[in-house]
């Protein structure tokens, strides 16, 4: 069996390399780098950035400054860079590009892919000239891009995408960040900590798809470290001129450096000409899949950004895998009943599951405990007590249906209540479940208690 994989990506590799594994030959078509959007231009290297603004921000001030010293850090982002895309070269060629080389029955392909019908594809070499492709199975597997919002001017300037902010050699003095979600958080925040003026511009509010305590928490904690959150603030205009930038807005003209938009990722699935296959897609462009990874044409597949599923790497090569599988005889689908996300900014937000609001949509019934981090023991030995736990749990059965977590290192505590949510735990259960005492995760089973008792008064490490 003949299998085509569009992309390069988490879904791609996973799905090349499983249906290697069931026996398959695979031709890999990739029109830009190899490796997609994580390891080279999101997960990756962002985080290595975060990581580096946490830690200048840690020798700048922490909450034991008055007994260490603060000792505010030079930054030298020409080096901070050079480490960081070291790095995403590592990974690239161990994870993707000496992958394969070493697989003999997976044939790379430089190019840019089309349907030409429901069994062809047209593939425009790099090199030149043109190949015609057949296929038993496909496998549309081309991720998504940063958007850009139609804001007048806008087009005309020299603006960041997160694309270009990233392997930026320098840390501007002041910086716009139009988005008010993950990546505009994340970045906006590591950019700061390097030594950036930050002034975000929220549509809404911060996060304001999730519960509304995650972004009042995120907001204020950003406004204590002096990033300037502007809600419910819109650009207007956007004009360039004379290395700088001004955005008019309803509270006044906001002048930058630079300007980061980040308001999202829409599929690449244009120009593909999708419908020659009889491949449907959404009003957003996102390719429309069932829970085998099946488009509408029974053959061809799709998985990970380019798809109506969640925006996630994990989300993505699990998708692979499964359609790797599906093209190959078997049949497996995709759960993502319980899907984890985490932004890692500081505090973290991790979130699971329902929210009281998706839940009252979905038509159930709730009840929840919000557990403050002042009330968690490793948060105060910490001393740093921003956050909170919030549980929501379905009314009557008291079974565990979502939670929502800000606090640091939020995102190493969210799995133990995926596993929970997944074998349909109550929150009592949890609650009497044994955690080790002094690990922040251990604010699951005490926000669980507080649906039967008042946690303050109990001992430390009461049971």
């Amino acid at each position: 069996m003949h299998v085509a994989i569009i992309g390069s990506g988490g879904a791609a590799m996973a799905a090349a390399l499983k249906a290697v594994e069931r026996g398959a030959r695979v031709t890999l078509i990739e029109r830009g780098i190899i490796g997609g959007t994580c390891v080279n231009v999101g997960c990756i290297p962002s985080k290595i950035m975060i990581r580096a603004a946490h830690v200048a921000h840690q020798r700048r001030e922490s909450p034991f400054d008055g007994g260490i010293a603060a000792s505010p850090p030079a930054i030298l982002r020409e080096w901070l860079l050079a480490q960081q895309q070291a790095r995403v070269e590592e990974l690239r060629h161990a994870k993707y590009e000496s992958i394969l080389e070493n697989t003999p029955a997976i044939t790379v392909l430089r190019g840019t892919a089309r349907f030409q019908d429901g069994h062809r594809l047209s593939v425009d070499l790099a090199e030149g000239g043109r190949r015609i492709l057949a296929f038993d199975r496909c496998l549309v597997a081309t991720g998504a891009s940063p958007t850009v919002p139609p804001i007048p001017g806008l087009k005309d300037t020299p603006y960041w995408t997160s694309d270009e902010a990233l392997v930026s050699d320098s840390i501007p003095p002041r910086l716009a960040v139009i988005g008010s979600s993950v990546v505009a958080v994340e970045l906006a925040q590591a950019f700061s900590r390097l030594g950036s003026q930050v002034t975000i511009l929220a549509r809404h509010s911060l996060f304001f798809h999730e519960d509304p305590a995650i972004g009042e928490a995120i907001t204020a904690a950003f406004r204590l470290e002096g990033i300037r959150v502007l809600e419910h603030c819109q650009a207007s205009q956007v004009a360039y001129a004379n290395g700088k930038f001004v955005l008019d807005t309803p509270q006044g003209g906001v002048r930058v450096d630079k300007l980061l938009v980040a308001t999202g990722r829409a599929p690449n699935t244009q120009g593909m000409r999708l419908e020659r296959a009889g491949v449907a897609v959404n009003a957003q462009g996102a390719i429309i899949i069932d829970r085998q990874m099946r488009t509408g044409t029974p053959h061809i597949y799709a998985a990970g950004d380019c798809t109506d599923q969640p925006q996630f790497v994990y989300v993505a090569a699990a998708a692979g895998s499964r359609a790797a599988v599906n093209m190959t005889g078997g049949d497996l689908s995709l759960d993502l009943t319980a899907v984890p996300s985490v932004v890692f900014t500081d505090p973290q937000v991790a979130i699971v599951g329902y929210s009281e609001a998706e839940a009252r949509q979905a038509g159930l019934d709730t009840d929840s405990r919000t557990l403050t981090l002042d009330k968690v023991p490793r948060a105060l030995a910490n001393f740093d007590t921003r956050g909170f736990i919030k549980l929501v749990v379905e009314d009557g059965s008291g079974r565990l249906i979502g939670v929502q977590v800000v606090a640091p290192d939020a995102g190493e505590l969210i799995q133990t209540a995926v596993i929970a949510i997944c074998a349909g735990m109550t929150v009592h259960e949890l609650a009497d479940q044994l955690f080790p005492y002094l690990t922040m995760v251990e604010g699951l089973k005490l926000a669980a208690q507080t649906f039967s008792r008042d946690v303050t008064q109990l001992s430390c490490c009461a049971g």
